[in-house]
């Protein structure tokens, strides 16, 4: 528009000019050098024209280079909304009666990366008892560390360290997510949570059914008399794991009905001893764990149950008990909404959950406990939560029976 203007105004002056020159030429012809030094002016204004249309072809060259350069940038992630992100948990627990201690039991990171639309990366860093090396209480953990790849809409894979897909908590343990200021007792030492491996595995959805599923090919246990065929003691983390025998898990869920989760799992290991063969005997021993729970929520009132079996099978191999391994838990609760002047968000829970667990089932001898755990929740916000929890233990021997108030603080981001 400025360049029109401007030779819509130098055409206007020239046709001044040349209309205020014809009374004068009409009177006498001008001399050559007057005619001369008209055509020199003109050529003067022509050139300066010229110029004004070359450097604004060259800002709009510019300009286009800069709404390429700004429109590449927003397809690779180099600004905008960032493709890597951060996250994270924390929680710091004081636990009563005959430990009398206070921990910062876990201060984990999250790292993601999206490479493409549908590529990205997952990893999981923890440290455990906020202190770790030799002699330390604490450990540095990597339990995740993932690639996934979209395959479908309703269906993707991974490869790499990866929650298995067991229970309520194995994959979703942060603090504000649960009641309690510990972990329950039964997927702990049953199950066991926190458990990783590394592997492939696959996970989807049918369609709008409600249902879902999910494989998973791993490495996995490593039991022998050494440990005592104690699920917890077998997990390998990963960490220059033995890998004579894999691992196989699945997993079907079923959330079609709103505020409701059902889930059933089934994990299959050929020989937890992985190929060494029971020193005793020389068998190998095989395991298979079964899981289902129920999770449901509906008007602030919510209601979880789980149940959890081992069973191990070596011929002729002495487990101690250890062939059958069990547990279940039921925990109702309720959850409501406590609006403060500063706090609009803020919610009060309490809970009550009744446990029972034995790693020695398969034998005769009383080795079963029970658990019943009281206690609140305080979330002055979604993903920070105060706790608080009495927890009464029964076991065999009545002299071994405890009792604890506990108390504990989480977050995640």
């Amino acid at each position: 528009m400025k360049l029109i203007a401007k030779t819509a105004m130098m055409t206007a002056a020239s046709a001044f000019v040349i209309a205020s020159a014809t009374p004068a030429l009409a009177q006498s012809t001008p001399s050559a050098a007057e005619m001369w030094r008209v055509i020199q002016a003109q050529q003067a204004k022509i050139d300066a024209l010229e110029s004004e249309i070359a450097e604004t072809q060259v800002e709009t060259i510019e300009v286009k280079k800069t709404v390429e350069s700004v429109a590449d940038a927003f397809e690779h992630g180099t600004i905008g909304a960032s493709k890597t992100s951060i996250g994270g948990y924390g929680e710091l627990h004081y636990e009563g009666g005959a430990k009398d201690q206070i921990d910062f039991h876990r201060f984990v990171l999250f790292f993601g990366h999206e490479f493409t639309d549908n590529i990205r990366f997952f990893s999981e860093l923890e440290v455990e008892h906020a202190l770790s090396g030799n002699g330390k209480p604490g450990e540095v953990e990597l339990e995740q560390a993932y690639l996934e790849m979209d395959f479908s809409e309703n269906t993707r894979g991974f490869a790499g360290v990866h929650l298995l897909p067991l229970g309520l908590m194995n994959e979703t343990h942060e603090p504000p997510t649960f009641f309690g200021v510990e972990r329950n007792a039964v997927e702990k030492n049953i199950i066991p949570v926190t458990w990783w491996e590394a592997g492939l595995g696959a996970s989807g959805s049918v369609g709008e059914t409600g249902f879902s599923w999910d494989v998973m090919a791993s490495s996995g246990l490593y039991l022998n008399t050494a440990n005592g065929y104690k699920i917890r003691s077998g997990r390998q983390k990963v960490a220059k794991a033995k890998f004579k025998s894999a691992a196989y898990t699945g997993r079907v869920q079923y959330t079609g009905i709103p505020g409701i989760e059902l889930s059933s799992s089934l994990f299959y290991q050929p020989d937890v001893t992985q190929d060494a063969r029971d020193s005793i005997s020389g068998e190998k021993v095989s395991a298979t764990l079964w899981t289902s729970h129920i999770d449901a929520e509906f008007n602030g009132f919510g209601f979880r149950a789980l149940h959890a079996n081992w069973s191990l099978d070596g011929q002729d191999v002495d487990l101690s008990g250890r062939d059958k391994q069990n547990g279940f838990y039921l925990e109702p609760s309720y959850r409501l909404s406590t609006p403060m002047s500063l706090l609009e968000d803020a919610e009060i829970g309490v809970f009550y959950r009744y446990a029972e667990w034995d790693n020695n089932a398969g034998s005769s001898s009383l080795s079963s406990v029970k658990r019943s755990v009281f206690g609140a929740n305080f979330w002055p916000i979604h993903n920070v939560v105060f706790k608080a929890d009495y927890i009464i233990e029964d076991k065999a021997s009545a002299a071994d029976s405890t009792k604890s108030f506990n108390l504990g603080i989480g977050y995640e981001f």
